[in-house]
């Protein structure tokens, strides 16, 4: 499936189901790949491929297994479902493209057993356009991930990274990497790029230096 283009914030839709899940963004141009099992998120997917096919991803601000509905972060992102596949245990396999950051102005009282919410998409108008990559310290950040990623033992396919354009690079590292989601929350709660790659920089940094890094 090829993602449909949105050019403004009034083109997207003024309500869309929610997906909770902790510990898990999704930014603008950013991939997210799901794997649905729950039957309450099946349903959610076969609504949302009935129509625009998005989602609303967002986290929780309590854990799902202590709450029977969590409260829910202000902010979260809209993903475009951009490939499905269905399994022979009946799960879905799908794919979220994200397309624009949202906030959460209020939860629909729908019949479903899964969530829908009331969104406003005008304060991240910007995030429908590519980001320029202008004042990018890529070096910085290529050190503090390599430092990062040496502590925890874990490798990176450097290939890609360093042809990655810096948008798309700054946004991947901010999903992929194993920060909390209070950490997570910051990242895509972050303005604009340049404040997106500050903050993820100085996580990298933090964690590299002693172990897990805290946003407060």
């Amino acid at each position: 499936m090829m993602g449909r283009g949105y050019h403004s914030a009034g083109e997207l839709p003024r309500s869309l189901p929610l997906f909770p899940l902790t510990g898990a963004v999704l930014l603008p141009r950013g991939a997210l790949p799901l794997n649905i099992f729950e039957p309450r998120y099946l349903e959610m997917v076969d609504y949302a491929l009935s129509g625009d096919r998005l989602i609303g991803m967002i986290q929780p601000t309590e854990h799902e297994d202590s709450a029977l509905k969590p409260k829910l972060s202000r902010v979260g992102c809209a993903g475009r479902i951009v490939s499905f596949r269905e399994t022979d245990d009946n799960r879905y396999l799908v794919t979220l493209a994200g397309v624009c950051r949202f906030r959460l102005t209020g939860e629909m009282a729908a019949a479903t057993a899964w969530r829908a919410g009331n969104v406003d998409f005008a304060p991240f108008a910007a995030d429908l356009v590519t980001q320029p990559d202008e004042d990018f310290p890529r070096e910085r950040l290529l050190a503090a991930l390599k430092t990062y990623l040496t502590h925890r033992d874990m490798k990176a396919d450097w290939s890609s990274v360093m042809s990655a354009p810096g948008e798309a690079l700054v946004n991947a590292l901010a999903m992929m990497c194993p920060f909390g989601p209070v950490e997570k929350q910051a990242l895509l709660e972050a303005q604009s790029f340049q404040d997106r790659a500050s903050t993820l920089m100085a996580l990298l940094e933090m964690g590299g230096d002693a172990g897990p890094a805290t946003v407060n």
